[in-house]
């Protein structure tokens, strides 16, 4: 068997890779772990849901491996050092959400902001407008590049950070993001949208010497990984006023149990990944994907002798060349 697709896929690219490989389609082996490896024995290339994680047990149950795929940017679950090992590519589809998650996260900011009243001079209670204020992006992803289209058509000043890129870096300019240090960007920001991707090295990075310099009512979107968030640090910031509204649209499970910093908090929404589930979004990510297992799986293998370097294929939309990394 060449492709094993266990994520549920659009139908019409099912059949334009029946008719170049051999496909199985098994969604229900998502979760079933067992029967997942046992049906790895043949397969060269693997579909998998967010879900599902890649690590080394997998990666043994399966000889044949050459390609993992996965329809979403997110990889926290796959083992990339095990997927150099054993010579298996991965290939995830980077820009396929971008348009749905910048859509996602200006319709969050349109709802806080207008729903989280703030006092006006007058003394009223009243919501503000998204033209007349600052947003601040923290991770420098195709949604963000997307929102710094968006934003200023409605008159939105856009600041950015990314903790992996300098502020003299020109993609700032050219994508017309004006780049700051993170304290500077919570202390002028009136709305924060968080799109890093996860690593490690950025579990709680939005903490407490963060949080306290947030500008007083601020709210909050974040797309990201719940873990980049210190909770209690966020939950203080929230009880005292200072964050006026958080939006998560994922979240670790356990975070908002009873005992937990985050629980009970009227002011915080949890949403199940809908930012980037739409069906266009899904179509493109299907067809990017699709297209780029079947290419590689066209190329001869690797000699097992020296095993060769394996690299993570951040796919862009259809028409886009292949960008590696």
């Amino acid at each position: 068997m060449s492709l094993l697709i266990v994520e549920p896929f659009e139908a019409e690219v099912v059949q334009w890779l029946s008719k170049r490989r051999s496909v199985r389609y098994s969604p229900e082996l998502a979760v079933d772990s067992g029967q997942l490896r046992q049906a790895m024995q043949q397969v060269q290339a693997l579909i998998l849901p967010p879900s599902v994680g890649v690590d080394a047990q997998l990666l043994r149950a399966s000889p044949n491996l050459r390609v993992v795929g996965r329809m979403s940017a997110g990889g926290e679950n796959i083992d990339l050092e095990a997927c150099r090992a054993a010579q298996v590519e991965v290939v995830r589809c980077s820009t396929a959400t971008a348009n749905a998650e910048a859509e996602f996260v200006i319709g969050a900011l349109l709802a806080m902001l207008r729903r989280v009243p703030v006092q006006s001079s007058d003394g009223m209670l009243v919501g503000r407008e998204l033209g007349c204020t600052t947003i601040g992006l923290i991770g420098m992803s195709p949604a963000a590049r997307m929102l710094a289209q968006l934003l200023p058509v409605f008159g939105t000043r856009v600041l950015g950070y990314d903790p992996s890129l300098h502020q003299n870096e020109l993609v700032w300019s050219r994508v017309g993001i004006e780049p700051l240090p993170l304290r500077e960007l919570m202390e002028q920001s009136d709305g924060v949208c968080v799109q890093l991707p996860y690593f490690p090295r950025y579990r709680g990075l939005i903490g407490e010497r963060v949080l306290e310099f947030s500008k007083p009512g601020q709210v909050i979107v974040s797309i990201a990984h719940s873990a980049i968030f210190d909770a209690s640090a966020l939950a203080r910031s929230v009880l005292s006023g200072r964050v006026a509204a958080v939006w998560f649209d994922s979240m670790e499970p356990g975070m908002q149990e009873p005992g937990r910093p985050l629980h009970g908090l009227s002011a915080l929404q949890v949403t199940p990944r809908l930012a980037s589930t739409t069906r266009e979004s899904r179509t493109r990510a299907a067809w990017s994907v699709a297209r780029r297992i079947d290419e590689l799986l066209n190329l001869p293998p690797a000699p097992s002798p020296g095993p060769r370097v394996s690299r993570s294929v951040e796919l862009p939309d259809p028409s886009v060349e292949t960008r590696w990394r």
